[in-house]
């Protein structure tokens, strides 16, 4: 059964997967970082997990993300980024 998530909480989960930091992804979403950690907290509870590492893992599983999944060439200019977050 796929967890529900809230759009942001699915956009901060992506975001994370993709490599990005707490204030990468607090500038791409113009968030604060607590805000940030407030939604990976409650995608990580909705997932039935505690290990930061394991989001990823869950968030492909349950097609939150890809493997093929890129950073947009307007999120790499918010957080100042050259290369997405799987090279």
């Amino acid at each position: 059964m796929k967890p529900h998530l809230s759009p942001r909480q699915a956009e901060v989960v992506r975001l994370r997967s993709l490599g990005c930091d707490v204030t990468e992804t607090a500038a791409i979403l113009g968030i604060s970082k607590h805000t940030v950690l407030q939604h990976r907290a409650a995608a990580m509870e909705a997932f039935g997990t505690h290990k930061a590492a394991l989001l990823t893992r869950v968030a492909i599983k349950h097609g939150f993300t890809s493997i093929n999944d890129k950073l947009t060439l307007r999120e790499k200019r918010k957080c100042g980024r050259k290369d997405d977050g799987w090279n």
